[in-house]
């Protein structure tokens, strides 16, 4: 009596169990659906393949004003970022002894012309007295040995004029010395440009060679960018090359080589490659900047610059699966082409992305085309 009644609870849970388990589950939710939004197939183009040279920009004209004696600054007259012209006097240096050695110059050059004055009178006057006793001597009306020592002082008279005309010849030149060094005394400007260092105060004691400026041409700038020897054939002067400086928010200027260095520096392997710049009030030297040379044509992934979306320092775009359901893929890009950019890493040919998400947060929903 009690197995048959256990038996029938048996079967009959299992009845239960068998009709629970014939009941529909519950669907996963369904991702939610976005329609009318633009797609793009990712495809490969050919884009210009360009050798990218790193550089800096450079003053076409640079100069460092050098002391060339000695003695103290006395005065200062620039200071770092003011505009000079050719021959302006930037700083003057002590000049009471260049003064005082130009002055005994001036003596001895005075001394000397008076010198020279008197040996011109004499050796006048030896000629003179020589041609009186030619003419004696050739008549027999002097003896020999008169007419010799005649002879001999109007040799000694030229001797004695062609020695001050040496010492006035000195002298000259003593004074031209004097007069250059006391030219030293004042720095001038070169050419016309602006100072961008000033190495010297006023008090300091200068001495030759000792850097007192640096002087810059304004207004021609060159971009002094280093090519892998490699790279090399891809240069060559009056090459058109388009610079990007990143200090001007990337603006592109036309440049062009002007100076390719023959000898390549021994320890980088790189050669040195001027591009001259186009006239521009922004440019400073020291910007940094980088020059492109056309290396041919190159396949790369290209999608419009709308397709990118932000996430903190990071680029990604929305890229969907075999279901339409977008997924965002983080992506490293190159350099832009027109109004699109290259994709060098996240992206392959085939794959179909959102073309403008704006921001739309598109992760994890089904997409409808337009």
């Amino acid at each position: 009596m009690n197995r048959t009644f256990t038996f029938l609870i048996i079967v009959s849970s299992l009845g239960g169990l068998g009709a629970c388990s014939g009941e529909r589950p519950l669907d996963a939710q369904a991702p939610q659906v976005l329609r009318h939004v633009s797609l793009i197939d990712v495809q490969k183009r050919n884009v210009p393949d360009l050798l990218s040279a790193v550089g800096t920009v450079r003053a076409a004209q640079t100069t460092v004003l050098a002391a060339q004696m000695m003695g103290n600054i006395v005065e200062i007259r620039v200071h770092e970022g003011e505009r000079v012209r050719r021959g302006q006097t930037l700083a003057v240096i002590d000049e009471s002894q260049p003064r005082a050695a130009l002055d005994r110059a001036i003596a001895a050059g005075n001394a000397s012309h008076q010198q020279l004055a008197a040996a011109e009178t004499d050796l006048a006057l030896a000629e003179s007295t020589l041609k009186r006793f030619q003419a004696l001597y050739e008549r027999k009306s002097v003896s020999p040995q008169e007419f010799d020592e005649i002879k001999a002082r109007q040799q000694a008279a030229l001797a004695r004029r062609d020695m001050a005309r040496a010492d006035q010849a000195q002298a000259k030149a003593a004074l031209a010395q004097a007069q250059t060094t006391l030219s030293y005394t004042t720095i001038r400007a070169p050419f016309d440009g602006v100072v961008t260092e000033k190495k010297i105060d006023s008090g300091v004691l200068a001495s030759p060679g000792m850097p007192l400026f640096t002087v810059e041409a304004v207004g021609r700038y060159r971009l002094e960018a280093s090519v892998n020897e490699t790279d090399l054939a891809y240069v060559r002067i009056g090459q058109a090359a388009p610079v990007l400086i990143d200090a001007l928010a990337g603006s592109e200027l036309k440049g062009k080589v002007v100076e390719v260095v023959p000898a390549a520096d021994p320890a980088s392997r790189t050669f040195l490659v001027k591009v001259e710049l186009p006239p521009d009030a922004r440019l400073r030297s020291g910007l940094f900047g980088h020059a492109e040379f056309a290396r041919g044509q190159r396949e790369s992934v290209l999608v419009p610059r709308s397709a990118i979306v932000e996430r903190g320092q990071l680029q990604a775009v929305f890229v969907l699966d075999q279901n339409r359901v977008a997924a965002l893929h983080y992506v490293t890009l190159g350099k832009p082409v027109k109004d699109d950019i290259e994709v060098l890493a996240g992206l392959e040919s085939g794959d179909r992305l959102v073309a403008t998400p704006g921001n739309l947060e598109l992760d994890g929903k089904r997409i409808e085309a337009q």
